[in-house]
């Protein structure tokens, strides 16, 4: 049925998902607002992550360290954290410490299901239809191990619809376990699972290689590529050609003679991505989530984005009516429910991957996928330059400031720095120097500039911002003069006002004097007892008094 042999497809899909997996390495967590409350270093410290909520106000993140932390609303004791209550501070997870996390899904209650690298499956949050596979319909507050029928058994993958739960095995099988009213644990009943139940069926003897869910129905992809879906069907969400439920799994013959490699599901819709490229919607489109130019359900897969490049991935998960999808050259697309709007078509956005649809176009704003910051090394343009700076290895041109040397690259000054650029032309006796001596600045401040030229950033105290300021001005880096501007308004105190009054007036920074002389005069008292006044010379604090004067500072 696929043009590709079996074990080839297995292999497929497993590289597949493991691109999947360091996918998220160029994200951005910071377009979750959430994160604004970690601490740089704490950022630095995370390599999964996964927003989640009815609000997107939960979050759960393992660190490079294999330490797992929760932090935000805690409904339903979903963080697992060992109570009922919020945070804003993240509480560490111990009863998960040092296990590698390789798989994360949640539901709407929300509860969590967990997959480690040796196969183990964890779970803990709502717990009313028992789908966290203990037995009980008690809420679980913190992981708890699920071992029922799953004995001897590795868990690769797991996945969450609204109250039910899904897990695949290493060995291809599917189990499911909670809610049921509408059959989407494929038992053949409505009954509710409280334990881990194989589902069999159409799937009996068959190897699957993945599996979503929608908020109350499971899909599943076998080795060759086949689709199998079962539950509630009422928007088409199945794929089978009409809306009635289906108690056991039924394969989606509308994509035979195709391989699927990937597929997602939104709230009431499905996604499925060929092996070729070649993208196929069905179910729910209340929202234009099918990408179809309108808003009618679809009972069978009909293909889409026909018209553009090879499709690599596509996103959507049960919480959202949101699509996306990426291109093989990195354009990245989104459509259905945008931030209140009903995207009926694919929409070219200026993203570079579907992770930020989410975080910026979603409601709620969650994370489709248990997304992995791992960088393999990898540095930006940016990061780069940042790393290079006053390193001797790599550097051609050497700074002798005060009898220290700052090692620098002649191309990034040039690239950077007008001042350079005409520096380093043929005329110019620096242009032939392994050695540039500089004698009019300090070394704090020129090593500064430099290091301003690779980061953007200044690093400097309001003081040494002063002789920033003057080479700022020499060399008509007007950017660099506003950062001065803003570091010296920042660190205004009664005992250097006066200098920096004088040095905004010296380097003609108009607005750093206007701001300067107004904390003077409303300062005025202290400001007159400190050395720098009367150190300044008789002109300006002539014309200084005057000014005060016309304002009105001396009037009792």
């Amino acid at each position: 049925m696929c043009p590709i042999h079996l074990p080839l497809a297995c292999e497929a899909q497993s590289v597949f998902t493991a691109l999947l997996n360091c996918a998220g390495a160029m994200v951005d967590v910071s377009k979750w607002p959430l994160f604004s409350l970690l601490s740089t270093e704490e950022l630095a410290t995370v390599r999964q992550a996964c927003v989640f909520g009815t609000s997107a106000n939960e979050v759960i993140y393992i660190t490079h360290g294999n330490e797992v932390f929760g932090f935000g609303l805690n409904s339903s004791s979903c963080l697992g954290t060992g109570d009922s209550l919020s945070t804003i501070v993240p509480k560490k997870l111990d009863f998960l410490r040092g296990k590698k996390v390789v798989s994360l899904s949640y539901g709407s209650g929300p509860h969590v299901l967990l997959a480690t690298d040796d196969g183990q499956l964890f779970a803990w949050g709502h717990n009313g239809y028992s789908q966290m596979g203990n037995g009980t319909t008690n809420q679980g507050m913190s992981p708890v191990l699920v071992t029922a029928n799953l004995q001897n058994k590795k868990v690769r993958e797991v996945a969450c619809g609204s109250h039910h739960s899904m897990a695949l095995t290493h060995d291809g099988e599917v189990f499911a376990w909670g809610y049921n009213n509408c059959g989407q644990i494929g038992s053949g009943s409505t009954a509710n699972q409280p334990y881990p139940r194989k589902v069999t069926g159409c799937l009996q003897g068959k190897s699957a290689v993945a599996i979503t869910c929608g908020q109350t129905s499971s899909m599943a992809v076998i080795d060759n590529g086949e689709v199998y879906g079962w539950g509630y069907n009422g928007n088409g969400q199945l794929g089978i050609g009409n809306n009635g439920n289906q108690l056991t799994p039924c394969r989606l013959t509308a994509l035979q003679g195709l391989c699927i490699q990937q597929i997602v599901s939104g709230y009431g819709h499905c996604l499925a991505l060929t092996d070729e490229g070649l993208l196929y919607a069905w179910g729910a489109n209340t929202y234009g989530q099918l990408g179809t130019g309108n808003k009618s359900n679809h009972l069978s897969p009909v293909q889409i984005m026909a018209d553009k490049e090879r499709i690599v991935e596509v996103a959507a998960c049960h919480s959202t009516h949101t699509s996306a999808a990426k291109t093989q050259s990195g354009q990245v697309y989104m459509w259905g429910q945008c931030r209140g709007q009903s995207i009926v078509m694919p929409h070219l956005t200026h993203f570079i991957n579907t992770d930020d649809v989410f975080a910026c176009f979603a409601t709620p704003s969650v994370m489709w996928r248990l997304m992995s910051m791992e960088h393999d090394d990898f540095l930006t343009v940016a990061e780069a330059l940042r790393k290079e700076f006053d390193s001797p290895e790599t550097a051609d041109l050497k700074f002798s400031v005060e009898g220290k040397c700052i090692h620098v690259h002649k191309a990034v000054l040039k690239i950077r720095c007008e001042h350079f650029r005409s520096m380093f032309r043929s005329q110019w006796t620096e242009d032939q120097q392994d050695v540039i001596e500089i004698g009019q600045f300090s070394y704090p401040v020129y090593r500064s500039f430099l290091q301003f030229l690779y980061t953007d950033t200044v690093d400097l105290p309001p003081e040494d911002a002063i002789g920033l300021l003057d080479l700022a001005t020499s060399y008509c880096e007007n950017r660099l003069k506003r950062l001065c501007q803003q570091i010296i308004k920042r660190g205004i105190t009664v005992e250097n006002a006066f200098t920096l009054l004088s040095a905004a007036i010296r380097y003609d920074a108009e607005d750093l004097e206007v701001f300067c002389f107004r904390f003077c005069v409303n300062h005025l008292t202290q400001v007159t007892q400190t050395g720098a006044f009367w150190q300044v010379d008789g002109g300006m604090l002539k014309e200084f008094i005057s000014k005060a004067s016309r304002c009105g500072a001396f009037k009792n």
